[in-house]
């Protein structure tokens, strides 16, 4: 990888003024870093995917004939996280993913890569990553050297995407009902889906019920993602006292005694 100047670089995405020239940039960025690819992935919750990159093109629709969306430990991976993100420290131990990264590789993303997740406005998410065919120590060599560039970059970037494409701006974050938030919050501290319903009082359906509703306001795509954008937004606190833990629920019985009655 080479040297990025950075200064020039963010002060022609400035100026840019279509996505043409978003595409252009992202090329000439490819070839100043000398690597495979680099691409910016906007994801919507109904899994609507967005983007500028240098895949080949035959590769994305692939990736969005197979649904790939649902299994990529890229996306999924970078989901929970808020720090730049080596592809080799994700979950690649399930069968779909191992399968899904032996895909990724044959149509020439590159066997390295590094994303940097993005929080925008209203929950928004999307990855700024690059991807190269090399070795461990020369990739961990150069993400190291550029990741300060990088991060700028991807956060330059998607604001741009927003200022190009203010009708995929996702709406504001609905409020969580108390319910919600203790669903979320009790998941968040790593209990299993039939220990919260428990915990609750409800049954696991009602539970599923819950978890689908919060995902729905939160814009995410799956569960995990929903805890995650909980969390990011301060909707719910890992550590805190939980209302639903100390039965604090004025007015209201739990599914079972409503039941009982």
């Amino acid at each position: 990888m080479k040297a990025l100047k950075l200064d020039p670089f963010l002060s022609k995405l400035q100026e840019a003024d279509a996505l043409e020239k978003i595409q252009d940039l992202i090329q000439e960025l490819r070839e100043t870093l000398a690597i495979d690819h680099v691409v910016y992935h906007w994801v919507s919750a109904d899994g609507e995917q967005y983007g500028y990159g240098t895949y080949d093109p035959i590769w994305v629709q692939h990736y969005i004939d197979q649904d790939y969306l649902r299994v990529d430990p890229v996306v999924l991976g970078c989901s929970q996280q808020f720090h730049p993100v080596d592809w080799k420290r994700l979950d690649w131990s399930h069968r779909a993913a191992r399968a899904f990264r032996k895909d990724a590789i044959d149509h020439g993303v590159g066997n390295q890569g590094y994303s940097i997740p993005i929080r925008g406005p209203n929950g928004q998410f999307a990855l700024f990553s690059i991807s190269h065919s090399t070795d461990d120590e020369s990739w961990a060599r150069c993400t190291a050297e550029n990741q300060r560039d990088l991060i700028l970059i991807a956060h330059f970037l998607n604001q741009k995407a927003l200022e190009l494409e203010k009708d995929r701006a996702p709406e504001p974050i609905r409020a969580l009902s108390p319910r919600e938030i203790d669903t979320l919050t009790f998941l968040a501290m790593g209990y299993s889906r039939g220990q919260v319903a428990d915990m609750l009082e409800i049954s696991e359906h009602t539970l599923r019920a819950y978890i689908e509703s919060a995902r729905f306001k939160l814009g995410a795509l799956n569960t995990t993602h929903a805890v995650a954008r909980a969390l990011a937004e301060g909707l719910i606190v890992v550590g805190g006292a939980s209302r639903a833990a100390h039965g604090n629920w004025p007015g209201r019985r739990s599914e079972k005694n409503a039941a009982a009655n």
